[in-house]
C-alpha cells in the first residue's frame, strides 16, 4: 500500500521544509517537491492521500527509557507492554527501548528471556531492550559480549538500591572495561545509594515518613557526586557513559565539564524534572505526594534546576529527553508506602505525554522545532543504534511518522489519558499543540482521535552500536 502525505512541513534535526512524503509499504519511498511532476504523479497513484496542511510532519518519537511491567517494591509497574505501547502511540512515540532487568544474584540470560516473553506479540509499536546488570558478577560480565552480538548494545548499572541493583565502584569499572572493548554504551543511574539509605533510615527514625522525605533524603549533591564518580571511572576504563534521568544542576555541571573536555559523556533528562518540583508536587498535602515519587527525585523549585536543564537541552549537554515511564496506581500500589516513604514504589507515568510536553519548550522559546525533533526522535535513535531505520524522515527509513497540529490544544487528565494509571502526574496541564495522526511502519495507528492499532504490530528491534561512538 502507498500513502502520500502532502502540504505539510517536514521537520528534521537540521531544518524544516515544505515537502511531500511518499510511503510505500512499511518504509519511506521518497521526499518530493510539492507541485513537481514527480509529486503529482505519486499522489495520483497513491492508495491513500493524507492532507497535512498546517501541520508539522515529524519522525515518530523514540522513547529510550521505559519500564513496562517492572517489578518494584512488591508490585509491578501498572502498564503492560500492550497498554504501555498503545499509550505511547497515542502520544506520538513509535519506538520504545525498555529495560530487561537482572537483579543481584539472578541469571542474566534468564532475566532477558523473561522480558522477551512479556513483550513478544503484545506491542503496538516497535521495541528494543537495554539490559540492566544488577550487582555485576563474573557471569554477567561474560554475557556482555554475547548480548552485544545479539543486538542489545547498552547496559544499565546502578549506584543506588543496595542489595537489589547496586554495583560498587569496582564492579562498575569492570563492566565499563568490557564496554570499552565491545563497543557497548553504559547507562548509569547515578545516585549515591549507600549514603541515601543512611539518610532515609535516619528520617524514618525521626518519624519523617511522608512522601516529601523521599526527595529530601536524596539530595542533589549525592546525584552530583555519583555523576562525577561515574565519569571518572569511565575515563579510567576508556568507555563512554550515558546518564539516565538527570535531574539536578550539580549533575549537569559535571556532565558539561566532561563534554567540554571532549569526553564521550552523554545524558538524558525527563519531562518531570522540567515541569514538576518537590514543594508543589512531591510535597503535596496528605499522601498526594506519593504520586510524584520517582528516582532521581523531583528537585526543589528554590534552586535553578529546571532553568539549568532547559539550558542543557539547548546546548546539547543534555542530548535526549526520555520518560523513565514507570507507572503505578495510587490505590494498592503507591499506598504500600502510606506509613513509610521508603515503601512507595518509585515511578511516574509519562510515555503518552513526552512529545507534547517537550513541544511546550518550542512554545516557550526554550527550544527550536528542530531541537524538539532532535531530542525526542533523532538523537535517541542515533544514541542507541537504531538510526537511520528510526528517528528520521528519509528514503529507506521506517515509515514512522507523526502529524503534529500546532494550532490544536491538548488537556492532560486521568480522565482522558490511555496509560493504565488511576491518576495523572500532569493533571490539568494545558498543552499548545496536539498529536494529530500517528503512522508506524506505514500503518495508521492514531487518526481523528481514534486508535486503529493492534497488539503485535510492533516487533523487537536488535540494535547496532551507538552512532556517536563509531
Amino acid at each position: 500500500m502507498t500513502t502520500f502525505i502532502k502540504n505539510g512541513t517536514v521537520v528534521s534535526a537540521t531544518g524544516r521544509h515544505s515537502t511531500d512524503v511518499l510511503v510505500d509499504g512499511t518504509v519511506i519511498a521518497a521526499l518530493l517537491q510539492p507541485g513537481s511532476s514527480t509529486a503529482i504523479s505519486a499522489e495520483s497513484g497513491a492508495d491513500r492521500v493524507i492532507d497535512a496542511s498546517g501541520k508539522y510532519v515529524v519522525p515518530g518519537g523514540v522513547d529510550c527509557h521505559t519500564h513496562m511491567e517492572l517489578p518494584f517494591g512488591g508490585t509491578f509497574a501498572s502498564d503492560t507492554f500492550e497498554s504501555g505501547t498503545r499509550a505511547a502511540a497515542w502520544g506520538g512515540t513509535t519506538t520504545i527501548v525498555d529495560f530487561a532487568v537482572q537483579k543481584t544474584g539472578e541469571n542474566v540470560r534468564d532475566s532477558l528471556e523473561a522480558w522477551h516473553a512479556k513483550a513478544e506479540g503484545q506491542c503496538a509499536v516497535d521495541y528494543a531492550f537495554h539490559m540492566v546488570l544488577g550487582g555485576i558478577d563474573d557471569a554477567a560480565l561474560k554475557e556482555m559480549d554475547a548480548l552485544v552480538a545479539e543486538g542489545i548494545t547498552s547496559f544499565k548499572l546502578f549506584m543506588a538500591y543496595p542489595g537489589v541493583f547496586y554495583s560498587d565502584d569496582g564492579q562498575i569499572l569492570r563492566a565499563m572495561q568490557m564496554a570499552a572493548n565491545n563497543g557497548a554504551l553504559i547507562s548509569m543511574h547515578a545516585e549515591n545509594g549507600i549514603a541515601i539509605d543512611v539518610l532515609a533510615e535516619q528520617a524514618a527514625a525521626r518519624g519523617q515518613t511522608d512522601p516529601v522525605y523521599h526527595g529530601i533524603t536524596r539530595p542533589a549533591r549525592l546525584e552530583g557526586e555519583a555523576t562525577n564518580r561515574a565519569i571518572q571511572l569511565a575515563l579510567v576504563a576508556g568507555a563512554p557513559v550515558y546518564f539516565v534521568h538527570l535531574s539536578a544542576s550539580e549533575a549537569l555541571e559535571r556532565v558539561a565539564e566532561a563534554r567540554d573536555e571532549g569526553h564521550n559523556v552523554f545524558a538524558e533528562t525527563c519531562p518531570q524534572y522540567l515541569y514538576l518540583n518537590l514543594e508543589d508536587h512531591l510535597g503535596a498535602p496528605g499522601f498526594g505526594g506519593a504520586g510524584y515519587v520517582c528516582s532521581a527525585p523531583l528537585r526543589t523549585k528554590e534552586h535553578t534546576h529546571q532553568k539549568d536543564l532547559w539550558r542543557g537541552l539547548r546546548t546539547n549537554d543534555l542530548a535526549v529527553v526520555a520518560t523513565d515511564h514507570c507507572p503505578f496506581c495510587m490505590k494498592d500500589q503507591k499506598e504500600l508506602g502510606r506509613d513509610d516513604f521508603r515503601a512507595i514504589p518509585n515511578g511516574i507515568g509519562g510515555v503518552e505525554h513526552r512529545m507534547d510536553l517537550i513541544y511546550q519548550g518550542v512554545v516557550m522559546g526554550e527550544l527550536s522545532l528542530e531541537r524538539w525533533v532532535e531530542t525526542c526522535s533523532t538523537t535517541p535513535a542515533r544514541m542507541f543504534g537504531m538510526y537511520p531505520q528510526k528517528g528520521v524522515i528519509a528514503p529507506g527509513s521506517d515509515a514512522d511518522i507523526v502529524l503534529y497540529d500546532p494550532n490544536a490544544k491538548t488537556e492532560i487528565s486521568v480522565d482522558t489519558h490511555h496509560m493504565n494509571m488511576d491518576y495523572s502526574a500532569y493533571e490539568g496541564f494545558s498543552i499548545d499543540g496536539k498529536v494529530d495522526t500517528v503512522i508506524s511502519k506505514g500503518r495508521v495507528l492514531i487518526e481523528e482521535d481514534e486508535y486503529l492499532g493492534v497488539k503485535g504490530h510492533g516487533v523487537y528491534l536488535p540494535r547496532g552500536l551507538s552512532s556517536y561512538l563509531q
